[in-house]
């Protein structure tokens, strides 16, 4: 975060010399985007609380058959059966569950994008105690079953960390010999 300031002399009615000064802020960049990451993951949560709450006291099995055939899956195939054989599971009450679930982490990523876009060090420290507590749960689904996808998660999330790491550390030595 850089600043310039410049001083402007302006008079008053009283003859005194007032001078204001205007700063030019830099934003930074990666706050910047792991803000807008951040407000992204709340609208996908919010969206998907609200999807749960929408599935509420309907027939989770016809809702799936009917997106397989929208999607032009086999009804017959094995990931149908899979699905279908899981969502089972799921009654009222977990679904109410979930969609608490996904609001609250909705909300938990909104706090933090607003607060990485306003560039508030409380919330660089949010999120990097936030990604420190995702990494062995990461870590472990990883080595469970390993993909692309969740290699990529793990990747996205420790480049993340090692920025605020060094963010947060550039400010602590920054403030400290100012």
């Amino acid at each position: 975060m850089e600043t310039e300031a410049t001083t402007d002399r302006s008079w008053t009615k009283t003859g005194a010399i007032v001078r204001s000064t205007t700063a030019a802020r830099h934003h930074d960049r990666g706050l910047m985007a792991i803000g807008l990451f951040k407000l992204g993951k709340a609208i996908l949560f919010f969206f998907l609380g609200m999807g749960a709450i929408h599935l509420l006291h309907k027939d989770l099995g016809d809702e799936l058959m009917r997106i397989a055939t929208a999607l032009k899956f086999d009804p017959e195939s094995k990931l149908v059966t899979l699905l279908l054989d899981k969502i089972d599971l799921i009654d009222a009450h977990r679904l109410k569950q979930i969609s608490l679930a996904t609001f609250g982490y909705s909300l938990l990523a909104l706090t933090e994008g607003i607060g990485l876009m306003l560039e508030k060090v409380w919330a660089e420290y949010l999120t990097l105690s936030l990604t420190i507590s995702f990494l062995p749960w990461e870590i472990f689904e990883l080595t469970r079953h390993a993909n692309w996808f969740r290699l990529s998660l793990l990747l996205i999330n420790l480049s993340v960390l090692a920025y605020l790491v060094w963010l947060l550390r550039k400010k602590k030595t920054s403030t400290g010999t100012a």
